[in-house]
């Protein structure tokens, strides 16, 4: 059975702003690899975060909505925390989506 997830990403773009894009295309093939399908990518832009992490001042986000298994999240979740240029993710599970009667 499939569950719905929203994985909210700041990413480490630091010295290579313009890069930002390919490292979402990266994450969103990722994503895709280990059986995830992607309903939607919100590009966030780049943030102020409330605390300096690990030296940094700002972050990316990158909000990616998704449905698959719940061992997705997992895997997901070892993949990203080996990837450079990701500071910080976070993972919830959504509600069911709605069906048109």
């Amino acid at each position: 059975m499939n569950n719905r997830y929203e994985a909210l990403i700041a990413l480490d773009t630091r010295g290579k702003e313009d890069t930002a894009k390919d490292i979402i295309d990266r994450l969103e093939k990722d994503f895709s690899a280990v059986g995830a399908s992607i309903e939607q990518t919100q590009r966030l832009e780049r943030r102020e975060l409330a605390y300096e992490h690990e030296h940094m001042k700002s972050a990316y986000f990158v909000n990616i909505v998704f449905s698959g298994e719940s061992s997705i999240v997992d895997r997901l979740r070892a993949k990203i925390k080996l990837d450079e240029e990701v500071a910080f993710a976070q993972f919830i599970k959504l509600p069911k989506a709605k069906t048109a009667a």
